[in-house]
């Protein structure tokens, strides 16, 4: 018995000691995003420029904040691979990325007017969260208008 008790303050004590060292976990959902800052983030398969080197994503990429740690973000993209990114490379512009090519409207509903067709792919600013399964959007040219949340990746 006094043995089962060390074996669960243990347990518990490594968890606490894992979270004051690797940070909180984004909230619970409502998943963060952050935006590539630069016009090159590299990401690391750890949270040190000693670390290797994975790949690069060009300004404006969205990644999902998974966890924080003193001057990293380890960061989900698209595909669904983990890296790490630095911390000052990323900025809290709200970007999606196109899962696959749609049609922007104006209204948020399938039978309004088409303001643009976008291709797979294409990054497009944020301009509102997802309301009744559509996102506002903007393009880099200034058209907005209203995408599907089931065709967006950022959100």
């Amino acid at each position: 018995m006094v043995i089962a008790r060390n074996l669960v303050t243990a347990a518990r004590n490594l968890i606490v000691a894992v979270v004051l060292v690797f940070g909180q976990p984004a909230t619970a959902g409502a998943a963060e995003f952050r935006s590539a800052a630069e016009a090159a983030v590299v990401l690391y398969d750890a949270p040190s420029v000693k670390a290797r080197k994975l790949y690069i994503v060009s300004r404006g990429y969205p990644l999902e904040v998974v966890v924080q740690v003193e001057g990293w973000v380890k960061v989900r993209d698209a595909a669904g691979s983990l890296s790490w990114a630095e911390t000052k490379s990323l900025d809290t512009t709200r970007n999606v990325l196109l899962r696959t090519a749609a049609s922007v409207r104006q209204k948020p509903a399938d039978d309004a007017p088409v303001v643009f067709e976008a291709q797979r792919d294409l990054l497009l600013e944020m301009l509102e969260t997802a309301n009744a399964g559509w996102v506002r959007v903007k393009h880099r040219d200034g058209s907005a208008g209203y995408v599907r949340a089931a065709d967006v990746w950022g959100e």
